[in-house]
């Protein structure tokens, strides 16, 4: 949600300009949804009837492939850890034993097990979410996504972001040269929880357009030097017609959800982290059941950043990485199977696409504090949906997941697979900031086992 700062004054009928602009606006670096229509009509986006969506979910700080969709149980005890393999519905497609409920669909999965990335050893998502390294200052793939992708509904964001690091957020999931109007829609923990009125503002009072500019009257000179608030026109209108839009706001109230489908997600459980002797930090399965709201609703983009990955080994106490583990991963398991198999009975299997991965893996070895370090030569990449070839594994690692034998592939290939299924050539450009044209991936080449 936008917030404005300064000196809180109110208008004549009680409600402060503060709360008006968050209520007449939605949390975009900035950027009411006014400017978001106003910038993209001044880019000529062109509308179609056909939208795709996809799901993003990033398991930020480096989810061990070794112990999840990599196993190696005839490898060492320090590399292959404790995990078992088990068998799924698809043979030769084998998963953790805390994957039970991934087994029973895996003819609904796909998975990369041969994903390499270039960042050198750091947490920088930006390969995560741009394909690229963080020095090249690429824009989101969100954020391409709502500029080139066509047919959306403009009651919806087309980009959305379920994350709750709002400072991180900026920084990875930034529009760069696509254009600020391309910025996602930040839904958390100072963003809008859902899209009704604030305080004191009434739906007449927000469409009363005369009684509206004479109470700003003093206001708007100031906030339009800055762009944030260029008065009652027609892309104003649009902003407040989404505010107002019973589409927009039941997209975004889990309220309406059953029980029955609440408990299918399984929200409301805790996992361990390392050390840490109870289960202490909330899994966030609800932001799993919004996402499928928002692509329902006609979201194009939505990226959710789930979990706590970054298992270096203990500090103090007697957890380890495999504690952590043992307790994260069957709630990773719930929520992959409860969003798959949802979409499916849904029918929208085909349309919407889904993708789980993190910024590398874990080192092959355990060390000695009991953890894996960072690892970007191999990990992961999980796919559903979005019409894919599912049911496979593609790539094969060395003896001790440390190196791809076969189909080596980087983060690239895995957004122009993304790219390929939401309609849009990844192999095309966009103007950077001096007009120059960059094309969107290096190596555009799309997975061809799934498409």
């Amino acid at each position: 949600m936008l917030t404005v700062w300064g000196r809180k004054h109110r208008t004549c009928d009680g409600v402060s300009r503060r709360d008006f602009l968050r209520a007449g606006a939605i949390g975009l670096g900035g950027l009411t949804l006014a400017d978001v229509f106003r910038l993209r009509a001044a880019a000529g986006d062109p509308q179609t009837s056909s939208p795709r969506a996809v799901i993003m979910v990033c398991l930020a700080g480096g989810p061990s492939h070794i112990d999840m969709y990599d196993l190696k149980p005839n490898a060492t005890e320090e590399v292959r850890g404790v995990f078992r393999p088990i068998k799924t519905t698809v043979p030769g497609f084998e998963i953790s034993e805390v994957f039970p409920l991934q087994a029973k669909i895996a003819d609904k999965l796909a998975v990369v097990r041969t994903v390499q990335w270039q960042e050198p050893m750091q947490h920088e998502l930006q390969e995560v979410y741009t394909g690229f390294s963080k020095a090249a200052k690429r824009p989101a793939f969100g954020a391409v996504v709502s500029k080139l992708q066509t047919g959306r509904d403009d009651r919806m964001p087309a980009y959305v972001s379920l994350d709750q690091y709002s400072a991180d957020h900026a920084v990875v999931e930034s529009p760069q040269y696509a254009g600020a109007a391309h910025r996602a829609f930040l839904y958390g923990s100072e963003g809008v929880k859902n899209l009704g009125l604030q305080r004191g503002m009434t739906a007449a009072k927000l469409t009363d357009r005369t009684a509206l500019l004479t109470q700003l009257d003093t206001l708007r000179k100031d906030v339009d030097t800055r762009g944030e608030f260029a008065g009652m026109d027609a892309f104003t209108a649009r902003a407040r017609d989404m505010i107002l839009s019973p589409k927009a706001r039941a997209a975004f109230d889990l309220s309406t959800e059953s029980p029955r489908t609440r408990d299918h997600y399984g929200i409301g459980g805790k996992y361990i982290y390392g050390n840490d002797p109870v289960p202490t930090l909330g899994w966030p399965a609800d932001k799993f059941l919004l996402a499928r709201r928002l692509v329902e609703a006609g979201v194009s983009v939505v990226t959710v950043r789930v979990g706590t990955w970054d298992y270096h080994g203990k500090t103090s106490g007697t957890g380890n990485i495999f504690t952590g583990l043992r307790s994260q991963l069957p709630l990773l398991d719930r929520s992959v199977y409860a969003l798959v198999t949802d979409l499916h009975d849904r029918g929208l299997d085909k349309d919407v696409a889904v993708l789980v991965w993190g910024e590398f893996g874990r080192t092959p070895k355990v060390n000695n504090v009991e953890g894996r370090d960072h690892w970007p030569a191999a990990g992961f990449a999980l796919f559903a949906g979005g019409g894919w070839k599912t049911g496979q594994v593609i790539g094969e690692t060395d003896a001790r997941a440390a190196e791809p034998k076969t189909r080596p592939l980087g983060p690239q290939n895995v957004l122009a697979t993304v790219y390929t299924a939401l309609g849009i050539d990844p192999a095309q450009t966009l103007p950077d900031f001096t007009g120059r044209p960059i094309p969107l991936l290096d190596d555009p080449k799309p997975i061809a086992e799934l498409v």
